[in-house]
């Protein structure tokens, strides 16, 4: 498959369902693993000839699958992840997502013609690494999960253009340094470092004092205790013209563990959003075709343009500092007094911007600079649907040093603002239009529900008080037996396999 040289939307699957519902959803790439090696130990993961059918499947959507190869492994697996690596690369997928160097390097001789990814597990927080793993063959460098967007743009002003920075955009945070925890394995024995982690950073935890055995005091002043080290979930959607405009080559979700719903709407949404910023930054038209190749918007070190910008923030500084010394004397390039006041204000004003694109840190460090644009603005529909899976608080991470993620510390639960009430099984244009479903939860008349389309906003039904049948096509009152066969009347036609969704009848949805 050809590598993609605009924003990719890299979704999850844990198996082979998954993997179609992201493609079918909008994913230019979906990650995913095996049975062994990989950082998911919980989800069904696929088999050979499961990674075999979901690479052709996405390459005849024009998608891309990576596999996850990227636990800590000990010397006792690596003879087993040879032969892994060779078992992989007849199957048709196109990378390979690692964290150990002598993993890269072995499945760099093994197999050449996969990509080689470096998770995140690797740590990377500077260019000086990610050239290094440049240069050793990796053609993509996942983020540390804890870099700021500055530092995102730092790295990317510094690296090759064809070296891929892949970030995270959605989904869980991890107490741990890049996902590195020793917590699970020291409380549980279930190793955090091969896929098994038992999520201890999400129990409730409370402090027992030596001599005081079995008395349990919170460790805030609450009678819920507190969940210590329970981070907030990450949502980038408002968000993310900033992490594409700094570099980010791959928007990552979060959630191999997750439901085909989960990943059906998160995928969407995200395609749909990066859809919007192509369209407002003027990259593509509404239906997709071209009108100018894409390119990011940082500033390249020792690029002529980084070079021209120094050169025009000295010269309105020497300038300024002139204006400041001699008020009184004219410049050098105004023709007229009024020219010479209109000269000075355009060049305090370039010289304010100059500052803002290239910052000086107090250790010397220059700051990648990046060109201004204006914000791209979501419709509302796109920043309603994070709130529509279940989620804890969210955060935009350690992308605004402003405002880092926190803990949550009065509970872990979820928020499950919305559920599942069934599943397109077809739809026939026959009585003015009927789709046939697989329910999931009760459908009563009245009902507001919510189809999730593909590439657009989902679809509002209100449930007619007549029209409702049964396997048989007998009428019913109302759809109240979960996983069995109902038919609705419906006018528009909606694929197979899209999620009908309701409201929850306590709803705490906070997108606004």
């Amino acid at each position: 498959m050809k590598r993609r040289r605009k924003p990719e939307v890299l979704a999850p699957a844990g198996n082979l369902r998954g993997l179609k519902t992201a493609v079918d959803y909008g994913a230019d790439a979906v990650y995913c693993g095996g049975k062994s090696f990989g950082m998911r130990s919980a989800p069904r993961n696929f088999s050979i000839d499961d990674f075999r059918e979901g690479a052709a499947y996405a390459h005849e959507h024009g998608a891309r699958v990576y596999v996850t190869l990227n636990i800590l492994p000990r010397n006792n697996e690596i003879t087993a992840i040879e032969r892994y690596i060779e078992d992989l690369r007849t199957t048709g997928v196109d990378a390979l997502i690692v964290t150990d160097i002598g993993v890269m390097m072995l499945a760099h001789r093994i197999a050449p013609e996969l990509e080689l990814h470096v998770s995140t597990q690797a740590g990377v927080t500077n260019y000086l690494a990610a050239n290094t793993l440049y240069d050793l063959g990796a053609r993509r460098v996942v983020l540390a999960r804890e870099m700021d967007l500055q530092a995102v743009r730092d790295i990317r002003a510094n690296v090759p253009d064809d070296l891929d920075i892949e970030t995270f955009v959605h989904g869980s945070m991890c107490m741990a340094f890049s996902g590195r925890c020793l917590i699970s394995n020291y409380l549980t024995g279930r190793d955090g470092n091969h896929g098994e982690c038992a999520q201890p950073c999400r129990w409730k935890y409370s402090l027992v004092e030596e001599k005081r055995p079995g008395q349990v005091f919170p460790v805030e002043e609450t009678s819920q205790g507190t969940y210590l080290f329970n981070s907030q979930d990450m949502n980038m959607m408002e968000h993310i013209d900033d992490l594409i405009d700094a570099g980010a080559t791959s928007l990552k979700i979060e959630g191999r563990s997750k439901s085909a719903y989960y990943v059906a709407t998160m995928t969407n949404a995200y395609k749909s959003a990066v859809n919007e910023y192509m369209i407002q930054r003027g990259f593509e038209d509404e239906d997709g075709n071209e009108l100018k190749p894409f390119e990011d918007r940082v500033i390249r070190a020792n690029s002529p343009e980084a070079e021209a910008l120094a050169e025009e923030a000295e010269r309105d500084e020497i300038m300024l500092n002139a204006d400041k010394a001699f008020p009184g004397m004219p410049n050098w390039d105004s023709a007229s007094d009024e020219g010479e006041i209109s000269n000075r204000e355009a060049r305090r004003t370039g010289l304010e911007r100059q500052r803002q694109l290239v910052d000086e840190a107090a250790d010397g460090w220059q700051h990648a600079a990046v060109r201004p644009a204006e914000h791209v603005k979501l419709p509302q529909w796109l920043l309603e649907e994070p709130y529509k899976v279940a989620h804890r608080d969210y955060s935009t991470g350690f992308y605004y040093p402003e405002q880092k993620v926190t803990q949550n510390t009065d509970r872990s639960a979820y928020f499950r603002d919305w559920l599942v009430v069934g599943e397109v099984l077809s739809w026939s244009p026959e009585e003015g239009g009927r789709v046939t479903i697989m329910s999931r939860n009760k459908i009563e008349p009245g009902q507001l529900v919510e189809f999730l389309l593909p590439g657009r906003a989902p679809l509002e039904y209100t449930v007619p008080a007549e029209g409702i049948r049964d396997a048989d096509g007998e009428p019913v009152e109302m759809v109240n037996n979960p996983a069995h066969v109902f038919s609705l009347p419906l006018a528009v036609e909606v694929p197979v396999n899209a999620a009908l969704r309701s409201r929850t009848k306590k709803p705490t949805l906070k997108a606004e």
